[in-house]
């Protein structure tokens, strides 16, 4: 362990990316504990550029806007962490089943896999989500989406794990099945897991902000950063600072999260690591 931190410190675009994620998460959970305007609060500044009053300036209705992309931050990381753990741990243990015990089983689950790998999952996810707007529902429906994606990476770690002595021990042991995976697989396979587990939040948040750019995701009185991207396209060119500032903050997440990742992928692989 002492070496894998060694690794990534001398990454630095991942340090970087750590630090300006763990900031950003802070910003999102303080932020509108602290701000002196709830998103819901209508103010009698109309349209108003930044200024020290409203930094991210107001909208149409006199919502400050700060208060609102504090909110669609909050919203749109809680999506996006939804989706990296429920497409984490469906994709671990689908690959990892479908690795261990290979022939008929290997080749359902597999085919599975590719045949939701074929479905474009932005329009699958907003026929499943319909109108909901509910935000864990849109979470379980793209990480469940996700999933075959992380089950074709496990399952490949899988597959030369499951040759290794020490399975071949505990087998004779007596272990059973869902120990030897649970316990000695999945365990093994973590680089991998891991590493696809960062890059799953980075496309989650993307992957959340087209639903709520095209109308299925989540609603108002609610917001995310999709959706405040949305209601402002028409406004780009004569009040920029309202679709700007929150397309800063999805850029921000997904290259802090992607750096992160490549840095796992070097730390977690020796064969890999190379100096920043």
């Amino acid at each position: 362990m002492a070496e894998v931190l060694r690794r990534f410190r001398r990454h630095r675009p991942a340090v970087v990316g750590l630090v300006a994620f763990l900031a950003i998460v802070l910003v999102a959970v303080v932020g509108p504990l602290v701000w002196r305007y709830p998103y819901t609060e209508l103010t009698l500044d109309y349209n108003q550029p930044p200024s020290l009053a409203h930094p991210f300036g107001t909208d149409s209705i006199g919502h400050d806007e700060l208060a609102q992309v504090l909110r669609g931050l909050q919203q749109s990381l809680a999506v996006a962490l939804a989706i990296a753990v429920v497409g984490t741990v469906g994709g671990t243990l689908w690959g990892a089943i479908s690795g261990y015990y290979r022939g008929p089983a290997d080749s359902a689950l597999m085919r599975v896999a590719d045949l939701i790998l074929t479905l474009p999952p932005i329009a699958l996810a907003a026929a499943l989500a319909g109108t909901s707007g509910a935000w864990w529902m849109i979470a379980l429906i793209l990480g469940g989406l996700s999933a075959p994606y992380v089950a074709r990476v496990v399952r490949g770690a899988v597959l030369g794990l499951r040759e290794q002595e020490y399975v071949e021990a505990a087998r004779a042991l007596g272990a059973s099945d869902a120990r030897i995976i649970l316990r000695h697989l999945v365990p093994n396979a973590s680089a991998v897991i891991i590493v696809n587990s960062t890059l799953l939040v980075a496309t989650g948040i993307l992957a959340e902000t087209a639903l709520s750019f095209v109308g299925f995701g989540v609603r108002a009185p609610d917001t995310s950063l999709g959706l405040l991207i949305s209601d402002a396209q028409s406004a780009v060119l004569s009040r920029p600072w309202l679709f700007y500032c929150p397309g800063a903050f999805i850029i921000l997440v997904a290259l802090s999260v992607n750096f992160i990742g490549d840095g796992l992928r070097d730390a977690l692989d020796p064969r890999q690591a190379r100096p920043r």
